[in-house]
C-alpha cells in the first residue's frame, strides 16, 4: 500500500479489551496486515496473557519500525512504558487499534474507536508526528494522570470493567462519579511547586495532569491540551465548593464548560512536585500509583505517534 507509514510492524494485542473482543480484533488485524503487503514490510502479532505482558513485549521491539497496540487505554499505557525502556534512536513508533471502553487516547489522536478495520485503514493512510509523554516518579503517561476524586472514580471505573460491568465510556465514568462524589468530604493537603515557582498550599479535591484533552470516556478535563506542544496541562481545584456545585463541576467538565469556573484553575506546566500530607487516590493513565510525594515532568518528542492524515 503506497504511502504506508508501518514498515517492519509488530502488533501487540490483548485478547481480553472490550469484554474479550480484542481476540477477534488481534485475528482481524492478522488478516488485514496479511492480505495488504504493501502496507508493511512484514508483520508479527502477539497476544498479551496477564498484566504487564504488554510493557514486556514492546521493551524487547528492537528491529520493528512500528508498534500497533490493539486493546483499551490499558493496553496502550503498558505499551508505551515498554517502549520508554528503549533508547531514543531505537523506540518504534507507535500506532493505536483502539477496543476499550474509555478510548481517551484515541480521541486525542482522532483514531476510530472500537472500529479494528477503520482503525487499520487510518494507520496504513496516516502520518507519523513526535508527541510528549509525561512521566510520574519515573513512571511514563501518554494521556492522564490525576489525584484526588477524579483518580479513586477513574480506579472505580477500572475495577467495574474487570467485574464486566455492561456499562463504558460516559456512562460508566458517570455512574461511578455520582457514587464517590456523593460521599466527598474536603480535600487533601498538598505543597504544589510548578516549574520554578515557589511552593503553594493546597486543598485538593481534584488534580489532573494531561497530555490530552479527555479522561473518563470523554470528559474534557484539560480542553486546550495539545500532545504536541512539549507541555503538560493541569487542571485543579483552587477552592473547596460546596457539594452541589462540586456536582455541576463534574458535570460541565463532560464538554470542558468547568474551565469557566473561579473554583479550578487551568494551566501548563513544564514540571511539578507535589508533596501530600496523606496518600490520595492516585491513577496514571488508569492504573492505581502509591505515594504520597509525586516528581512530575514533561518528556518532550518521546515518541513518535501515528496520526490519520
Amino acid at each position: 500500500m503506497p504511502g504506508s507509514p508501518l514498515g517492519r510492524t509488530l502488533v501487540i494485542a490483548n485478547p481480553a479489551a472490550h469484554s474479550g473482543r480484542g481476540a477477534e480484533g488481534a485475528d482481524f488485524a492478522e488478516r488485514f496486515l496479511a492480505s495488504w503487503g504493501s502496507a508493511t514490510r512484514g508483520h508479527e502479532v502477539r497476544r498479551t496473557a496477564a498484566p504487564g505482558d504488554a510493557t514486556d513485549i514492546a521493551a524487547d521491539a528492537r528491529g520493528f519500525d512500528t508498534v500497533l497496540a490493539l486493546g483499551g487505554d490499558g493496553v496502550i499505557h503498558e505499551v508505551a512504558c515498554g517502549l520508554m525502556t528503549m533508547p531514543a534512536d531505537e523506540r518504534p513508533q507507535l500506532g493505536v487499534i483502539p477496543l476499550g471502553s474509555g478510548n481517551d487516547y484515541a480521541r486525542t489522536l482522532g483514531m476510530a474507536r472500537n472500529d479494528v478495520e477503520a482503525a487499520l485503514a487510518q494507520l496504513v493512510r496516516g502520518v507519523a508526528r513526535p508527541v510528549e509523554v509525561g512521566r510520574v516518579n519515573g513512571v511514563p503517561f501518554v494521556q492522564t494522570l490525576s489525584f484526588g476524586l477524579d483518580a479513586a472514580i477513574a480506579l472505580d471505573t477500572t475495577a467495574r470493567r474487570a467485574a464486566d460491568t455492561s456499562q463504558e465510556g460516559e456512562a460508566l465514568f458517570v455512574t461511578s462519579g455520582l457514587r464517590i462524589l456523593s460521599h466527598a468530604r474536603g480535600g487533601w493537603a498538598c505543597a504544589a511547586r510548578f516549574d520554578d515557582e515557589p511552593a503553594r498550599e493546597l486543598s485538593e479535591l481534584i488534580f489532573a495532569v494531561q497530555v490530552g484533552p479527555s479522561y473518563g470516556g470523554g470528559f474534557r478535563i484539560c480542553p486546550e491540551a495539545d500532545p504536541t506542544d512539549g507541555l503538560l496541562d493541569v487542571c485543579y481545584n483552587v477552592s473547596v465548593p460546596a457539594l452541589p456545585r462540586f456536582l455541576a463541576l463534574f458535570a460541565l467538565a463532560r464538554r470542558g464548560l468547568h474551565a469557566r469556573s473561579s473554583a479550578v484553575k487551568l494551566r501548563r506546566i513544564r514540571r511539578a512536585t507535589l508533596a501530600f500530607a496523606s496518600e490520595p487516590p492516585c491513577q496514571v493513565d488508569g492504573e492505581p500509583l502509591r505515594g504520597t510525594h509525586f516528581e512530575i515532568e514533561v518528556v518532550p518528542d518521546a515518541l513518535r505517534v501515528i496520526f490519520p492524515r
